[in-house]
């Protein structure tokens, strides 16, 4: 009993270091876009994709209904880069053989922080966490999953509370 004790506690810290591990962003590789439309909104400096959208870089994957790349003005610097990315509908991240969905997607770059907000999920193998958003910290090597904090009516007036919960279920090899 205490050696299955001690094989759940291990498998769920190398899950969750697994989980935040890398970097998500390989800085020097190429960044590929596909959608089936485009809309250059240059005075905003935001570039907006819908439909289908699938963006790539090293072994990094998104997908979305809609992605908006929100990027840096030319006059505040030299050259114009990435300042955040929101993504909407149907979010799937993967890296490697992990796995993030969740409604809504951030990336936010001078932080290297992701969010997945929206019934956020992730995988590692077998092993799932599940909150209302999860939130990596790239450089930090650290991730956090949130519940919500306000407790809902099951079956009307009359039904159970529940209060949102983080879970995580860990699957032995």
């Amino acid at each position: 009993m205490k050696n299955k004790q001690t094989y759940l506690i291990f498998s769920g810290l190398t899950f969750f270091l697994l989980l935040c591990s890398a970097p998500l962003w390989a800085a020097s590789a190429p960044i590929t876009i596909e959608a089936d439309h485009m809309t250059s909104l240059e005075q905003e400096n935001n570039v907006l994709f819908s439909g289908n959208v699938d963006a790539r870089q090293a072994d990094v994957r998104i997908q979305a209904d809609k992605m908006t790349v929100y990027y840096t003005n030319a006059e505040e610097s030299q050259k114009q880069e990435v300042k955040r990315l929101k993504c909407s509908g149907n979010v799937e991240i993967t890296k490697g053989e992990w796995l993030g969905t969740g409604k809504e997607m951030n990336y936010l770059a001078k932080e290297r922080k992701v969010i997945l907000s929206g019934d956020a999920k992730a995988w590692q193998d077998k092993n799932l966490v599940t909150g209302d958003t999860i939130i990596y910290y790239l450089d930090e090597g650290r991730s956090e999953v949130v519940a919500n904090r306000a407790s809902a009516t099951i079956g009307g007036k009359s039904g159970k509370k529940k209060s949102g919960r983080v879970k995580a279920t860990l699957t032995p090899q």
